[in-house]
Formats: C-alpha cells, structure tokens, sequence
C-alpha cells in the first residue's frame, strides 16, 4: 500500500470496446498547442488510415490486441469504475494555454484521436489504489508522429506550472520524460505529477503520480494512462506497453496471413 491512498468510486462499468468522451473543463486558449480535439477527424468509414496496401486494423483485431488483467497479474482486476482522484485532481484549469490544452487531454483521455476502429481496456490495482486505461487506436502514421512530436515538447513548455482545481484548491504540476525504451515504432512517454495544497490539518498534501504514453506500431497506435495515488506500481507502464506492442504486432500478422 502507498503512504496516501484514496479508493476508487464505483462510477459506471468502463466499456472495453469504446472510449468515453468527456468535456474538458475549460476550452482551451486560441493558438495553443493542438490537442486530440483539435487534430484531423477520423476517416470516413470504409476508409483505410494505414499505408497503401496494409489491410485497416479491424474491430476485431483492435479488441484482441488488449492486454488484461491476466497479463498483469495479481493485484489487477478489471475496473469497477472511474478513480476518485479522476475529478478531484485532473479537472483542472491554468492561464498557460499550451498546460491547459495537456491537462485537457488527460481528464478527457483523448491524447489521440480514433481514425478507425478502436478498443479500450481499464484495470484497477486495489493495493496501490490505481488505475490504468489501455488503448489500441487505428490511426495515421503522421497523426501518431505529430502527437508524439507535441508530448516530446511538453516537459520542456510545462515543466512546473500550478493549476486551480475543481474540488481540491490549488495544485502544482510537474511534466518530465518518461524515458521509455525502444518500443514499436516511434514512442514517447510522460511522468505528470499532480500536488495539491497542503491540507490545514498538517497530513502531506495529495499526489497524483501518472504515466502517459503513445507508441505507434506501423499505422496502429497504443495510448496508455497509468495513475496512483503516492507511488505508481514499479515497472507497470512498461510491462503493459512491451507486451501490448508485441500482441499488436501478432495481431496485424495474423490479419495479413488471413488476408
């Protein structure tokens, strides 16, 4: 157990075949950094946004190429609901447009947009009291490398800011790299920490630890949300990420062998 927890709310079951869209909670500023909103539309159904001559990821394919909570194993479980951390600590709004537009990002879990089909799995670590949403996106190549390109630039442009929040005051935020190890075909990674005001009855204010990461396998996409309360469960990220890209990658081989 980390030294501060909070449990998760039974807030809805999380669908594993779709992706739930929330309103951020304030627009974002004219001229700031793109955020998924504001990049490229899907594709038009019956379109492929694969190169030419790679079948588009299907339904299917995007469903088995999940990981779950017996690939992780023991404390895992499939989620029973949003974190309670979700709204008190990421509804959050700054007078810096390129840090709004991240903080956006993360409360709606829209770091990249669906071109196609697309597939979501969320899981709970009861011990740690944290929480990890996977997806597998079919997209563009270049919306992948362009989002990539926009997280790279992140620890750089919002390295420490504050941020007012919804319900918990004020709160400071920290965007480092995540320094992810060669994965797929292209990746980057973020640590986001979120510190709020130090509470009048001297307990240590609460942290939001959360990993963020996109990893483009060919014209296929792997977006990863991985949060706790404290400490982040050791090694989590990349145990989910090295095993989603080789499933994926199984996954479109065996959709061209039946091809």
């Amino acid at each position: 157990m980390r030294v501060i927890a909070s449990g998760l709310a039974v807030a809805g079951l999380l669908a594993a075949s779709a992706c739930t869209a929330v309103v951020p909670p304030e627009a974002s500023a004219p001229g700031s950094s793109p955020t998924a909103a504001e990049r490229p539309a899907p594709a038009s159904p019956g379109t492929s946004p694969g190169s030419p001559g790679t079948p588009a990821l299907t339904a299917e394919q995007a469903q088995s190429a999940l990981i779950s909570e017996a690939d992780l194993g023991v404390p895992w479980t499939l989620s029973g609901g949003t974190a309670t951390w979700h709204d008190g600590l990421l509804k959050a709004a700054t007078g810096l447009p390129d840090c709004q537009n991240l903080l956006d990002a993360l409360y709606a879990d829209e770091l990249l947009e669906p071109a196609g089909p697309h597939a979501v799995a969320a899981l709970d670590d009861g011990d740690d009291e944290a929480q990890l949403r996977y997806h597998v996106i079919a997209s563009h190549s270049a919306d992948i490398d362009r989002t990539l390109a926009w997280l790279r630039a992140m620890p750089g442009t919002c390295g420490q800011f504050t941020a007012r929040t919804t319900r918990s005051g004020t709160e400071t935020v920290q965007v480092a790299d995540a320094g992810l190890t060669a994965l797929g075909d292209a990746r980057q990674g973020l640590r986001v920490t979120l510190t709020g005001e130090s509470p009048e009855n001297g307990d240590a204010p609460t942290t939001l630890t959360l990993d963020v990461a996109v990893v483009r396998v060919g014209d296929d996409a792997i977006v990863l949300t991985d949060g706790a309360l404290g400490t982040l469960p050791a090694h989590t990220t990349e145990q989910a990420l090295d095993l989603g890209v080789r499933r994926l990658a199984q996954v479109r081989e065996l959709g061209r062998a039946q091809a």
